[in-house]
Parts: structure tokens; sequence; C-alpha cells
């Protein structure tokens, strides 16, 4: 059944990324399905016939390593992780390359790590290529650079999910689909017959987590929690999102036609400029600063600059220039920016008026801890 609101978000979509997860593309046994994967290039390329661009944040580099190397458990220490992943990741493009080319068009790889996208200059040069690229006609395969990625150095992205909402954002794609194993978010464990669909979410807030059911599995790593999670980053910077099932035929058409299939997360506000969003949903916060009601009250709905005097407690160490997370008393967070202040500078002020801070530093560069331009509402 076509829906009107579902119909005007898939005629304002010229670009999507779509996010496909390793147990839609891999088979029981951890080998690639590669009828699965020609059938996705197919109805990329349907959509890219109609004068849309698509990117594609593609997991199973992992499962498709597993398969090739004949290993039937996810391995768990980081070196023979990367290794499998080196070894899946070429089996993994060369798959979406032949089926692509039987249309006419290209696979091109892309690897990134977390750090090229905290980078200003590498983030806009990334963006570049995957802009340039969808120009071209190919489609940009993303994955992240598994082989150099250190979860322990804070370099990964968490997940692909995560990593598909950050791709939405860097180029400002109007829907974001991920494909699951699942038709979407259920109000219930999905394995119970009495669990049903929910088709839209219009704001997330805890009551949404709150259904989530996610079981681990060997191949893995995200799960419904880590795709509202991405939902939340993309629908914050003013992009919908669309959960639904990777192993629905067609389901990319049906998405294009406004059919009700999956679960809908509409966008919360207004479009956030490119910069704010790298601000906001691109850059690991160094520091978080924790505010007083008043504080977080100013910024949060009366788009105020955050005041030495609105600050409570300083934690991390972080350089002026860096981004921070600007937390509620209770410690969650609801905003980023870029601070003026290093975190030793901060220890100093906090609580204090802006007519002071001359006194206390010896000068008096900035006015705001965080000035409003340079800060983002992430709650």
């Amino acid at each position: 059944m076509k829906d009107l609101v579902r119909q005007e978000i898939a005629a304002s979509a010229t670009t999507l990324v779509i996010k496909v997860g390793t147990r839609v593309l891999t088979r029981s046994d951890g080998q690639l399905d590669y009828d699965r994967i020609a059938r996705l290039a197919e109805e990329m390329h349907q959509i890219m016939a109609t004068g849309r661009h698509v990117a594609l944040v593609s997991s199973g580099a992992v499962g498709a390593g597993m398969g090739r190397l004949g290993l039937r458990y996810r391995p768990t220490d980081l070196a023979h992780l990367q290794a499998v992943a080196a070894v899946g990741q070429s089996a993994l493009v060369e798959a979406y390359e032949r089926s692509l080319r039987r249309f006419g068009r290209h696979a091109a790889q892309v690897l990134l790590t977390a750090e090229d996208l905290e980078d200003r200059t590498r983030y806009l040069n990334a963006r570049n290529t995957i802009l340039t690229l969808m120009h071209y006609g190919a489609v940009p395969i993303i994955n992240e650079n598994d082989t150099v990625s250190v979860d322990e150095l804070q370099t990964t992205f968490g997940d692909n999910d995560r990593l598909a909402a950050i791709v939405t954002n860097l180029i400002q794609a109007p829907l974001l689909v991920l494909l699951s194993d699942v038709d979407g978010l259920y109000d219930g464990d999905p394995s119970d017959p009495a669990a049903r669909l929910v088709p839209m979410v219009q704001r997330l807030d805890r009551s949404v987590f709150d259904l989530v059911r996610d079981e681990a599995t060997g191949l893995s790593k995200g799960g419904m929690a880590s795709k509202l999670e991405a939902a939340r980053q993309a629908t914050a910077a003013g992009e919908n999102v669309i959960i639904a099932s990777g192993r629905e035929p067609d389901v990319l058409g049906k998405i294009l036609a406004g059919e009700s299939v999956g679960t809908l997360v509409l966008a919360r506000g207004r479009t956030v400029a490119a910069r704010k969003r790298w601000i906001g949903f691109n850059v690991r916060p160094r520091g978080h600063v924790v505010v007083d009601e008043g504080a977080r009250r100013a910024v949060e709905h009366e788009g105020r600059s955050l005041l030495p005097i609105g600050v409570v407690h300083v934690r991390g160490r972080f350089r002026k220039g860096d981004v921070v997370a600007l937390c509620h008393p209770e410690g969650e967070e609801f905003a980023r920016g870029l601070t003026n202040y290093s975190s030793e500078e901060l220890q100093r002020l906090k609580g204090h008026k802006t007519g002071e801070i001359a006194a206390i530093l010896g000068h008096h560069p900035y006015d705001e801890v965080v000035h409003r331009d340079n800060m983002v509402v992430t709650a």
C-alpha cells in the first residue's frame, strides 16, 4: 500500500545511501550469497536509471573472508579479524563489480577510517571523491578500512550502521536505507507472532529504543539498536531513514514507489548545514563539558552560545578548536561544538562571568566557550 508521506520522501530523494548488513549478504555457512548481491546490483541500477545517485555502505568483508578461508567462527582478536577482512574485501568488491557490469556500471571501492572523517581536509576529500564517483555513474562501495582501523585507539566507526549515517551526512543524502535481515522495528520480539511492525517513528525517544530485542550472532556487529542510533544521527541532520528487509524482493523499488515497507524514521527539523554536520555528527568529542540547567536551556532551546558561567564540570583533555560534547547536569549529551578554550583554561574559567576572563587568564580572547555558529544541538 502506498503512503503519501513516503511518496513525498521518495520523490525528493535524489541521492540515496544504502547500507546492507552481513546477514543479508551471506548464507548460513558464512559464504557470500552471490544471487542476492546480483539482485541488489540490479535494484541499484534501476534507481540510477531514474537519474538518482546511489552510495552503498556494505558489510560482508569479514563474512566473505571467513567463507574463502573456510572458517566456521568469526575471529575474536584484532589481527585475525583484520586479516580475514582483507581477504574478504576483494571478494566482496569483485562480486559487486561483476553484477554491476551487466548494466554498464562499475563498483568503486572506498575504504575509510574514523580518522579520515575527523580531519576536516580529509573529510572534504572523501566527500568530493564520492560525489565525483556518482557523477561518473559508478556505485561507491564504502566500507571501513578494517585492516588498519583499531578500536582500542578509537579509530573505528563501531559498525557500518554508524558509518552509513556518517556517509549520509557527508554527502547530504536525503534518504538513508538500512537493509537488515528483519522487516524493521517491531513493538516486541520479532520472533513473537504477536509482535507488530512499527511502520513510522516520528520521534526517537527512550520508548523507541526500549523496543529493541537484539541477539548476538557470529557474523554481525550491528543490530536494531545500532540502526536506531544511526537513524538518530541522520534524522537529527534533517534526513529521513527507512529500516527494511534486504531479503524482500525489489525492496528498493518498493521504497521509491512510496510503498509502506519497513520502518520509516522521519527527519527532525530543518536540514543541517554541511559544516555543522561535520562538527555534530562526524567528529568524536575530545572532552565533555557539563553545564547547568540555565545554560542547557539557553543553548538547546534559545540558540545561544555557551558562556563560562554556565559550565559546571570539565572532563577529558582537549585543546582550543577541538570538538567537545555539551552535557546535561545528569551527564547526557545534548550538543557538540568547537571549543574556544582548552580543558585547562576552562577548568579555571568554569562558573565565572565573562568580565572575569582577563583577570583569570591574563588575556580575554573570547566571550564564549562555544559560539552558537560552531555548535550543533544533537539531542
